[in-house]
């Protein structure tokens, strides 16, 4: 690989890349899409689909599955084409396909774009037009008001990026449906107000990474200690919305314990984050060993808590068959 040329200017780093071609494999192009976002991802979209009132049948629900899953790999292909200037100068990063020199720049945002106009025509012509809508705007709002906007312009960039990531089981809802209706919104912002938490956690013990690259995470921005204070009030907030459903009477008594249990538990690991040693900075003593844990737990969060609503529907019906 080549060299990688970084000049700062204020709080601002504007970095060139430029990496020689090398071999690639169909892994890089796997790798393109983000698989590890993808699969959450698909989860909650599945979960939306499968809480929606009515019919649908095994091949729409499976097409939209596809298109879901498309869309959010040609969301995060485009991400790593615009981003590939900072992928290169942060370690974990580094290793991506542009910037390993494994795909050509050009031809990652051919294959993002192309798979976006993919996802969202076949979304069109296999359900209806709001459930494909709501999937364009998705990969809209990811690749260009966060990727291209938000993500270097300010410390809120994951408080208002969350609903890039926040949209699938609307997509889901509407595809079954064609229609909204207020839990598909209230699980919009379940995920919303999840993700703050969740990238925070990371953005601790990867914020000489981000601060290397340039980009204003609030652990950078805000320092280490008010961002802990963050993770917990936003577990707080998480709390609370999780359980609207419950007091909208949208579910049963499973997911309501769900969401108890897996709140409470949420609220710890932000609260063992807040208390672990620190220095005069905020900065953890113990190689942040607690923003670690809460960041395994937030994904574990996200998958148990619609598991737990997905658990509800079923007993639901199963009760009232």
């Amino acid at each position: 690989m080549s060299d990688t040329v970084a000049a700062s200017t204020g709080t601002s780093t504007r970095i060139r890349f430029k990496a020689d071609r090398v071999g690639t494999t169909a892994k890089d192009w796997v790798q393109l899409l983000k698989p590890r976002v993808i699969s959450l991802v698909v989860f909650t979209g599945a979960a939306g689909m499968i809480v929606a009132p009515g019919h649908i049948s095994l091949f729409e629900s499976v097409v939209s599955i596809i298109c879901i899953c498309l869309a959010s790999g040609a969301a995060g292909a485009i991400n790593m084409w615009y981003d590939r200037d900072i992928d290169a100068v942060m370690q974990r990063t580094i290793t991506r396909p542009i910037p390993g020199g494994r795909i050509p720049e050009q031809e990652a945002l051919a294959y993002g774009v192309g798979l976006s106009c993919l996802s969202v025509c076949l979304m069109w012509i296999a359900t209806n037009a709001l459930a494909a809508g709501i999937l364009a705007f998705s990969i809209f709002f990811y690749a260009v008001i966060y990727t291209m906007w938000l993500k270097r312009s300010t410390p809120q960039n994951i408080v208002i990026g969350g609903a890039a990531g926040a949209f699938p089981p609307m997509i889901g809802w509407a595809a079954a449906t064609g229609h909204m209706a207020v839990l598909p919104l209230v699980m919009f912002g379940i995920v919303f107000f999840w993700t703050p938490p969740h990238f925070w956690s990371l953005s601790l013990y990867a914020c000489k990474d981000y601060g290397r690259a340039g980009i204003p995470m609030l652990p950078v921005v805000k320092g280490a200690r008010h961002t802990r204070w963050q993770i917990l009030a936003y577990t707080f907030v998480l709390l609370a919305v999780s359980l609207v459903p419950s007091v909208m009477h949208l579910c049963g008594w499973l997911y309501t314990a769900t969401a108890l249990i897996l709140g409470l538990g949420f609220i710890a690991c932000a609260v063992a984050v807040l208390r672990e040693p620190q220095d005069a900075n905020g900065v953890s003593l113990k190689g942040d060993k607690a923003a670690r844990i809460s960041f395994r737990f937030s994904l574990a969060y996200l998958f148990l808590l619609f598991c737990g609503l997905l658990a509800d529907h079923a007993l639901q019906s199963f009760m009232g068959s």
